[in-house]
């Protein structure tokens, strides 16, 4: 039986269209979706649900719950010299016929479990690791469906949050024993996290097992599957410029 780890939280996550892109399509300006969602596209989706530079959001597993389906878009988007290029999108998309809701009925759909630790590299917000209130605002921001606009990989394709069981239902692809999608992005390694003044790009090999991707834990990627991108200094964050969370709780009237 799964043990869930302290401060976890289980939610659905919609929307009808997705791009989780393969940084390899994106030369010549094309970009072309991966057919599961990476693992920092999902970290992105659980900062706009709740974050503050205390906590690291882990991402534990994804289950796709609609068949994919792709549909390639032509989009006009915008040039550094201000003017609009032409370009091909491929973007993740599904069909559930079951479903009564016709805003639904088209669409990719997830569940995502995660929970959240605390970021040791802040020093400076060590009195405001108090994980029963953060988990609470965490909980109420989840059921008011995120703090922030969700998107399902990029800014094009606005996605929906919503507290349900992890496991629950039927998925299209509970039947299938294993489907492996090779080397693919799974996340970036921020200086803000990691304590080390540089920003790295991390890779991996995931394997859907019964509808269900468990991500590897970021420290446990291979070394020799990183990629170095660039030296990035972290922005600061402490009591100074971030609410604590004890004003916080105040505030929204949430309950440890």
């Amino acid at each position: 039986m799964h043990e869930t780890a302290k401060n976890t939280i289980e939610f659905k996550l919609w929307g009808r269209f997705a791009l989780f892109t393969d940084p390899l399509t994106k030369i010549g300006g094309e970009k072309c979706s991966y057919h599961v969602p990476t693992y920092e596209a999902l970290k992105g989706v659980c900062k706009s649900i709740y974050w503050k530079p205390t906590i690291i959001w882990v991402i534990d597993a994804v289950r796709v719950i609609r068949r994919i389906r792709t549909q390639t878009k032509g989009t006009k988007p915008l040039e550094y010299n201000g003017r609009n290029t032409l370009a091909i999108y491929t973007f993740l998309t599904g069909f559930d016929e079951n479903e009564k809701d016709v805003n639904r009925k088209h669409g990719v759909e997830y569940q995502v479990r995660a929970h959240f630790e605390w970021n040791k590299c802040n020093k400076l917000l060590e009195k405001d690791r108090v994980d029963g209130k953060h988990f609470a605002i965490a909980k109420r921001m989840l059921e008011l469906g995120g703090r922030q606009d969700v998107f399902l990989g990029t800014r094009d394709c606005q996605g929906y949050v919503e507290p349900c069981i992890f496991g629950e239902g039927e998925g299209a692809y509970d039947a299938i024993d294993e489907i492996g999608y090779g080397l693919m992005f799974h996340g970036f390694d921020y200086p803000d996290e990691t304590g080390i003044n540089n920003l790295y790009a991390r890779f991996w090999y995931p394997k859907l097992k019964k509808g269900v991707l468990t991500f590897e834990r970021p420290e446990n990627c291979k070394p020799e599957l990183k990629k170095f991108v660039r030296e990035m200094v972290p922005k600061t964050f402490g009591t100074e410029n971030i609410k604590s969370v004890d004003v916080e709780t105040e505030e929204l009237g949430v309950l440890e």
